[in-house]
């Protein structure tokens, strides 16, 4: 088994030699849908792509007012943690928001500070919620990046709309989606990491949990004691704990902010630790690619990686 271990870390190093960039590299308009599969989507690479959705009216249009008078009444679901940290690892529990029903208007006098809530507000429903829930938004962006859904043969299975405040993060987790992820306003800085970087990361399996604030304000967890347990990463990029996880130390992240008219091209089955500027709005498409010879030869490198960690 130890020589199983030191072949996955190797293939991790060649991977690192061979193809993958030492920093996410930019792209100066719209790729060719051809070129993009061959440069980007085959070979498992981020990218960031610059003036891919300049023409969209939400760059402009999207102030915190303008989206008040637009959908101020609609009623949204919002994520609300004690600590900015939703679907992320909290002692022996992976806990989950309270999944709260609220105005959009009462989210945005969250965010620009007309009342004082506890707890930390973020609109990060990932069911097509930009779809499903704002569609008074849509005739402000295209319903599906074109040359993207030609490189893949297919329209998005879901786009997101996303708002938070600034202590809103996303943990560290992978998706087997192709993202795009483009941000209207403010900034999204993210940590990165290849799936080739597996055996360095840290999994464990959790009992799930949600948050539930009490009437006077403080947050309980509450064990969902009838669910299946959580595969999951304890580990924080932002302060790893290296005598716990020795291992990362040979992880090799990268490290890029997302400005506003910048679209984020993220493979699927990247690692991905997420922060944003105070009132940063986005929108991601997300495009299933779930059984794909890419995504078979990865989830092959996770077992493994699962089989040796056991072992």
């Amino acid at each position: 088994m130890e020589s199983v271990r030191k072949r996955l870390a190797e293939c991790s190093e060649e991977a690192q030699e061979l193809y993958l960039n030492q920093s996410v590299p930019y792209l100066d308009g719209p790729p060719d849908p051809l070129l993009f599969y061959r440069d980007w989507i085959g070979p498992n690479k981020p990218c960031i792509i610059r003036n891919a959705f300049n023409h969209w009216p939400a760059l402009s249009r999207w102030t915190l007012e303008y989206l008040r008078q637009k959908v101020g009444s609609k009623v949204i679901s919002v994520a609300v943690t004690p600590n900015g940290y939703a679907d992320a690892v909290n002692g022996d529990r992976f806990v989950m928001p309270e999944e709260r029903q609220m105005s959009f208007s009462s989210v945005l006098d969250v965010i620009e500070g007309k009342v004082q809530r506890s707890g930390v507000f973020y609109v990060q429903k990932q069911c097509s919620n930009l779809l499903l829930e704002l569609p008074e938004l849509n005739d402000d962006l295209e319903p599906h990046i074109s040359w993207m859904s030609s490189a893949l043969g297919k329209l998005p299975d879901a786009v997101n709309f996303w708002l938070g405040e600034e202590n809103a993060v996303t943990s560290m987790h992978k998706d087997h989606y192709e993202n795009l992820y483009c941000v209207v306003s403010g900034e999204k800085h993210f940590i990165l990491l290849p799936p080739t970087d597996r055996p360095f990361i840290p999994y464990g399996v959790y009992q799930p949990a949600v948050y539930r604030q009490r009437d006077n304000g403080e947050f309980e967890v509450m064990d969902q004691s009838d669910s299946e347990k959580v595969p999951w990463i304890p580990l924080d990029p932002l302060d790893p704990d290296l005598q716990l996880f020795p291992q990362y130390r040979r992880a090799q992240p990268l490290h890029v902010t997302v400005k506003a008219g910048e679209m984020l091209f993220l493979p699927s089955l990247w690692f991905h630790h997420v922060r944003q500027s105070h009132g940063c709005i986005a929108v991601n498409f997300w495009y299933d690619m779930e059984y794909d010879i890419k995504y078979n030869y990865f989830q092959l490198l996770e077992a493994l990686c699962d089989i040796t960690a056991s072992a």
